[in-house]
């Protein structure tokens, strides 16, 4: 059933964001914001000398120059939607960024560069920028949990999906928008929501633009509810609504939007990353570094593996099986399982290198990629859950469960550091570090100036 006009999903959402007071969040959730901040940039960091990024920065280049937003990292300025637009491919461009469990949806790429963009552009105190990305990751968390894995069983990249939502509550509550004006942006984000999954099948990029026009998107969506563009307010669950007409007909209940907000913080749900490579990989990662340190094993000593994995899982990371023995790509070594294993078995560690040709063509790791299958197991996939299953060539077998790490606040430091020094023109990363976490909330206009 449709919710009234002036209650519906959309609207309720509008008004928490707009009321949204960072002292409205408990203080368990404080130290997430700088995190994610400071996973975010160097993400950006790591990108940034990568064609995609480049293409991103020549693009934006040619918008105009209104200088509202710095851009790193060489310290060019942008209007805050194209700075924005540029931050969230370069930050997904490694695929190495943040992602909710239950959707897969990845917000710090999309959420972090449109809060940081508009609140350098408003001039925003740090208390409303750090309120901005709560509300982001808050409402991109609940728009995904409803849909769940089904916009990928369609074809549809989520991000792509959710993210205009999540910038437009970030750049709307950073705006000053009431209600009724950010419930208008979310209805016009609803006709910027979309994303093809067509990049599975050739390593080509649209996945990462998919998070820079979601976070550009959402930013305008903002702009333009300022201005008096009117959106539809039955966005979520009026008719022709989101869900309706993406999922093919399904509704979802209006009440599963907003149940719990202000009291159930879905936003903090997002895991970091810590290796480069999709989210469901992760663990086995996890699994097999353990293992090999624990036990002393090399790659040499691995006579075969198996991996049980959750069937819509297996479709992403282990299929077709000749490509993903063999990756010929970035985007191919980044969703495959069975050669992102070999390197953790062959090296202890997963990093940015893995993705690079010398490792791809490393004839010890396709081998042993070879050597490691999968079994699907339809009991798996409430999370990013497995189990992993390693036979040694002496006859030892090792099993071992494979879940999502919880946050690790020492893990995030050091990877933001290695992204950091893959610059082309590293900044100074201590005082990144000592802008993005080195008090209760990050020190924005601290961060601005160095990227300026």
């Amino acid at each position: 059933m449709t919710a009234p006009a002036d209650r519906a999903a959309a609207r309720i959402l509008a008004d928490w964001t707009a009321g949204l007071q960072w002292t409205d969040v408990p203080d368990s959730q404080h130290p997430l914001i700088g995190l994610r901040v400071l996973d975010t940039l160097g993400l950006v960091l790591a990108g940034a000398s990568t064609d995609a990024a480049a293409a991103a920065r020549a693009v934006a280049g040619r918008q105009g120059k209104s200088g509202e937003a710095g851009l790193l990292p060489e310290g060019s300025r942008a209007a805050a939607a194209w700075a924005a637009f540029v931050h969230g491919v370069t930050a997904h461009c490694r695929d190495f960024d943040d992602t909710f469990p239950d959707s897969v949806v990845h917000p710090g790429s999309v959420v972090v560069p449109a809060a940081l963009a508009v609140g350098e552009a408003t001039g925003a105190a740090d208390t409303d920028i750090a309120a901005a990305i709560v509300a982001g990751y808050e409402v991109a968390a609940r728009l995904g949990r409803v849909a769940g894995r089904r916009f990928h069983v369609r074809g549809l990249h989520a991000t792509g999906i959710v993210g205009p939502f999540a910038a437009a509550a970030a750049a709307g509550r950073l705006t000053g928008l009431d209600g009724a004006a950010i419930a208008n942006a979310f209805g016009l984000a609803g006709s910027m929501a979309g994303g093809l999954m067509a990049f599975v099948a050739d390593g080509s990029w649209s996945k990462w633009l998919h998070a820079g026009w979601a976070a550009h998107g959402g930013i305008v969506a903002a702009q333009m509810a300022a201005e008096g563009f009117r959106g539809p307010a039955g966005v979520l669950d009026g008719r022709h609504n989101l869900y309706a007409a993406l999922l093919d007909g399904e509704d979802v209940p209006p009440a599963s939007l907003t149940e719990g907000l202000g009291a159930d913080w879905r936003g903090a749900d997002a895991h970091f990353k810590y290796y480069p490579c999709a989210h469901v990989i992760q663990p086995y990662l996890d699994a097999a570094i353990d293992l090999r340190r624990e036990h002393g094993l090399t790659g040499r000593d691995i006579a075969g593996g198996v991996c049980r994995i959750a069937p819509w899982a297996a479709q992403i990371v282990c299929a077709p099986r000749p490509a993903k023995i063999r990756p010929d790509n970035e985007m191919a070594a980044i969703a495959s399982l069975p050669y992102l294993l070999a390197v953790a078995l062959a090296e202890g560690a997963v990093t940015l290198d893995a993705l690079d040709a010398p490792s791809r063509t490393d004839p010890a790791i396709l081998d042993l990629a070879a050597r490691l299958t999968h079994e699907e197991d339809p009991a798996l996939g409430r999370g990013f859950d497995g189990v992993l299953i390693l036979d040694c060539a002496d006859g030892r077998r090792f099993e071992r469960p494979a879940s999502s790490a919880p946050p690790d606040a020492g893990k995030v430091l050091a990877k933001f550091r290695a992204n950091a020094r893959r610059a082309s023109a590293p900044p100074d990363i201590e005082a990144l570090e000592r802008a993005a976490i080195g008090s209760p909330l990050p020190d924005f206009r601290r961060l601005f100036a160095l990227l300026r």
